[in-house]
This record gives C-alpha cells, sequence and structure tokens, in this order.
C-alpha cells in the first residue's frame, strides 16, 4: 500500500474531489481491496487479528496491519488491548462503521445483480 505524494497532482486531485463530493470521500475511505471485507467479517461481531487473517488467506499479515491501522484511523474500526498473556487484541465495528452494515448489503446485493447481468 503506497501513499501518493503530498505535492503530486494525483493526490491535489483526490483531495479536491473528496474535498466537493462526499460520495469520493466515503469512497475514499471504505474503498480499496480489503477495507470493505474487513468490515464486513467484523459486522458479524469482535475478531482477534488471528481470526480475521484465517476469513482472509489471501492479504499478508503486513496488509491486514496496515488496513487495520487506516480502518482505525479513520474511526471505522476499534482496536482493543487485553493485558493478558498472551497479549489479546480485538478489533470491532464502531458506531460509525457499524452503519457501514445496510450500504455493505446494498453493494453486495447490487454485485449479484451485475454479476448474473455479466453472465458470471
Amino acid at each position: 500500500m503506497s501513499k501518493i505524494k503530498e505535492t503530486s497532482t494525483n493526490y491535489a486531485n483526490k483531495q479536491a474531489l473528496a474535498d466537493e463530493c462526499l460520495e469520493v470521500y466515503s469512497a475514499n475511505i471504505i474503498g480499496g481491496q480489503w477495507a470493505l471485507v474487513i468490515c464486513s467479517w467484523l459486522m458479524n461481531g469482535k475478531l482477534r487479528f488471528g481470526e480475521l487473517k484465517q476469513r482472509l488467506p489471501n492479504i499478508t499479515e503486513r496488509m491486514l496491519t496496515l488496513q487495520l491501522r487506516k480502518l482505525e484511523a479513520d474511526k471505522i474500526v476499534k482496536r482493543t488491548i487485553y493485558a493478558e498473556v498472551p497479549l489479546r487484541v480485538e478489533y470491532e465495528l464502531t458506531a460509525i462503521g457499524l452503519e457501514l452494515r445496510p450500504i455493505i448489503n446494498e453493494l453486495e446485493r447490487w454485485g449479484v445483480k451485475h454479476k448474473n447481468l455479466l453472465g458470471e
């Protein structure tokens, strides 16, 4: 997951679009390959890192860590650390993250319709 240089035209364009269009702003937060699928798994409740990794076998540990950090920074996911041995860390959706439930469900329904339209 490479960052776009803040001095680039691409970055400026993305910022301008996000500032003007709240749909683009939202897509920037939950877009990408892994964010939505992580959120969809967390809709069912708290999960530990290893449990998420098992449900997403094609994601690397590094990418999962980066995505969880980004979702946490965006206040979509809450990370709770328990002072136990071994250390236990759980991830869950925040209140604003839980508001994604109907959106994710609708995207899934749309995806099924679109796949059928293409005959896949």
